[in-house]
């Protein structure tokens, strides 16, 4: 679980970014989009999660990679929010967003897709992994950058930290059921096999898209004809210089070097150092969705009881104090271990992506909420590959345990960063 990985989706409609009233909460017409929509994600997003267990255990089981090598797949799979990251908030404001993301959802589906085609051919390898990483990395930039923005036209300001919050819950469903049907299929029916599953995802959720309606006026283009490069210019300004949303991208991007390792680690550290079948994997890495969900239904009445500011740092310093307890875990009965300091560090990490998210979607003149949304990202999420080059190297030199234990110790800057920011004094973040 990252920071910055659930997308406000499910309860808009597939509108431009920028124009106001939407679908969702409209006539029939409406609510029946919003329906196809929500399925869509959902449909892609369970693929998604069958992958995350499925491309590793493929690289350690049948490739049998060594760790630095899984961490070359995770960082090629984020590499490209380093790349074109800061574009592509200016491009989502440009392009038709419904045909963008059915292409998008083709692209992924393609390149997914080639992986049982080349195991069945007899010359799957490495190389191949790592690329299919990159095209589907490259593909996701454009698809998850355009759904940030959709939120905060449909919903009323008031309603965003629930709306959030359900949209946090559903995703945590999908990340919670994903790694367990992933682990199941590796151990039935083969790690390449099981990608099948991810490619038919994506060529549903392109069939579903492509059946809405092209609704919505464009976007309102920024100020005065500006080039791109000024236009990214003015949301890194925004991000820099803003005293709330400047030291939660710096906790995000710690946060995201931690889970950049742990991406990296988990597989490695469960089937070499812990012994645990596939099927054991995916459960284990499913209760990070366990955690996601708990701490997505438990945000709401956090914010309201304590306050963002409040509830910001305490679960900062929660997932800090779990993720402290993944290199303590052990083989049979220990792996409990694993799985609780799992869930507790994506619970806490959850709550601080909702209320984050939030907070930007509330405080961020619309015209600049893309390009703000793709700043973030580009500094919080290109984080990840350097966690997971990092982590692989560690366990290299180290091995597995001892990687995961500076990773873990890696967290504590985290809540370190916030109570170093004006957030440590802040009941509401205004």
């Amino acid at each position: 679980m990252t920071t910055e990985t659930v997308d406000a989706t499910a309860t808009a409609d597939p509108a431009r970014p920028g124009r106001r009233g939407g679908g969702g909460s409209g006539g029939g017409g409406g609510v029946t989009a919003f329906w196809r929509y929500w399925t869509a994600s959902t449909v892609s997003r369970l693929g998604d999660q069958v992958t995350t267990v499925a491309l590793p255990l493929i690289a350690v089981v049948t490739l049998h990679a060594s760790a630095f090598e899984v961490g070359l797949i995770t960082g090629a799979a984020y590499l490209a929010w380093l790349v074109i990251g800061l574009p592509a908030g200016v491009l989502v404001q440009r392009l038709p967003l419904r045909g963008t993301q059915v292409a998008m959802d083709l692209v992924r589906a393609a390149a997914v897709a080639s992986i049982p085609l080349a195991a069945a051919l007899g010359v799957l390898g490495l190389p191949q992994l790592v690329v299919v990483a990159l095209l589907v990395g490259f593909a996701s930039v454009l698809f998850d950058v355009g759904n940030s923005t959709f939120l905060p036209t449909v919903v009323p300001k008031e309603q965003l930290t629930a709306r959030n919050s359900l949209v946090s819950g559903s995703i945590a469903a999908t990340d919670l059921a994903g790694p367990s049907l992933g682990g199941v299929l590796v151990q039935l029916v083969g790690g390449a096999a099981s990608m099948l599953l991810d490619s038919a995802s994506y060529v549903v959720s392109a069939a579903l898209l492509g059946s809405l309606p092209q609704a919505g006026q464009p976007a309102a283009r920024p100020s005065g004809g500006a080039g791109m490069r000024e236009q990214i210019r003015e949301g890194w300004r925004f991000v820099a210089r803003h005293p709330v949303i400047r030291p939660c991208v710096a906790d995000a991007t710690a946060v995201n070097f931690v889970c950049g390792g742990l991406m990296t680690l988990t597989p490695v550290f469960l089937v070499h150092t812990l012994d645990a079948p596939a099927a054991a994997v995916g459960a284990l890495m499913a209760t990070g969705g366990l955690g996601s969900l708990l701490g997505a239904a438990a945000t709401p009445r956090l914010v309201s009881r304590f306050g963002g500011g409040p509830s910001l740092r305490r679960a900062a310093a929660v997932s800090t104090v779990f993720a402290l307890l993944l290199p303590l875990a052990g083989s049979g009965w220990g792996t409990l271990v694993f799985a609780l300091g799992n869930a507790g560090f994506s619970a806490g990490v959850v709550v601080t992506s909702i209320v984050t998210r939030t907070h930007r979607q509330t405080h961020t003149l619309p015209e600049l909420l893309s390009r703000v949304m793709a700043t973030v990202r580009f500094v919080s999420w290109g984080a990840i590959p350097v966690g997971a080059l990092a982590a692989g190297a560690a366990a290299a030199a180290w091995g597995p345990r001892t990687a995961l234990l500076l990773v873990a110790i890696v967290s504590v800057a985290s809540p370190a960063i916030l109570l170093a920011s004006p957030v440590r004094r802040m009941r509401e973040l205004a």
